[in-house]
């Protein structure tokens, strides 16, 4: 367990001693703010024409629900901004230690291949929860002046985890393939947009699964996929690097 410790703090920490994470997290706060605003204005808008149309037929009961038409749209934009931004995140993880030539003395030092590869994925995965943390606001907002319904918003946010968990068992995958970093994040992008590809095969979609979760439906049958796809990204990682530690 210290072992593995040791290994995340140290990938955890790489991240805010570069201007990875920085960047990162300010792309991401920029893109939901500007994806959040608009849909409030898109909502604000359609309100005032409702209210306009229920002064003009008082005797019509009109609804109008924030959840879909703010929550349910930013948190699936929200999936797709997750595609382009992890990619970037996973590409050093492997990459980056075999450029500085720091891979064969992780190699060599006594932790074994599944503690190196965990302690990484964690480290990403708390990075990504950080960013998600910083969307809480968009909700808050909501609630202090609405009534949205949380539940589905709980529900997305464990969706929208277990889908970035498997964009990072792919990404840690590319990067284990290869010393460049580059590479690694085009591997990474384009085997998650393979998922979305995947929708001629909707079970296979990395996308299809997540939109229950938004729905506010807490399906086994998606939680199961995410698992395992993870499951096997971290798999293919352990090989590669088993491979390549005897080489």
């Amino acid at each position: 367990m210290r072992k593995f410790l040791a290994i995340f703090q140290k990938d955890l920490k790489s991240y805010f001693t570069s201007p990875i994470a920085y960047v990162v997290i300010a792309i991401f706060l920029v893109i939901s703010g500007f994806m959040f605003f608009n849909l409030l204005s898109a909502f604000n808008y359609r309100l005032m024409q409702l209210l306009q149309f229920k002064m003009q037929m008082p005797g019509i009961e009109l609804t109008i629900n924030l959840n879909d038409w703010i929550l349910n749209p930013l948190f699936n934009n929200l999936g797709v901004t997750l595609l382009l931004m992890i990619p970037s995140l996973t590409m050093k993880l492997f990459a980056e230690e075999k450029k500085t030539g720091t891979f064969e003395l992780i190699m060599t030092s006594p932790v074994t291949i599944l503690q190196i590869i965990m302690g990484k994925f964690f480290a990403c995965l708390s990075l990504l929860v950080i960013m998600l943390l910083f969307t809480v606001q968009y909700p808050l907002i909501l609630y202090i002046y609405g009534t949205p319904d949380l539940g589905p918003v709980y529900i997305s946010y464990i969706g929208l985890l277990l889908m970035g968990a498997t964009f990072i068992s792919i990404g840690l995958f590319a990067s284990a393939l290869t010393e460049n970093q580059i590479i690694a994040a085009i591997v990474s992008f384009g085997t998650n947009v393979g998922g979305r590809w995947g929708e001629i095969i909707s079970y296979f979609s990395l996308f299809e699964h997540v939109n229950d979760f938004i729905k506010g439906v807490f399906d086994t049958k998606d939680i199961i996929f995410y698992l395992s796809s993870t499951f096997c990204g971290l798999f293919l990682t352990f090989q590669v690097i088993e491979s390549q530690r005897w080489k």
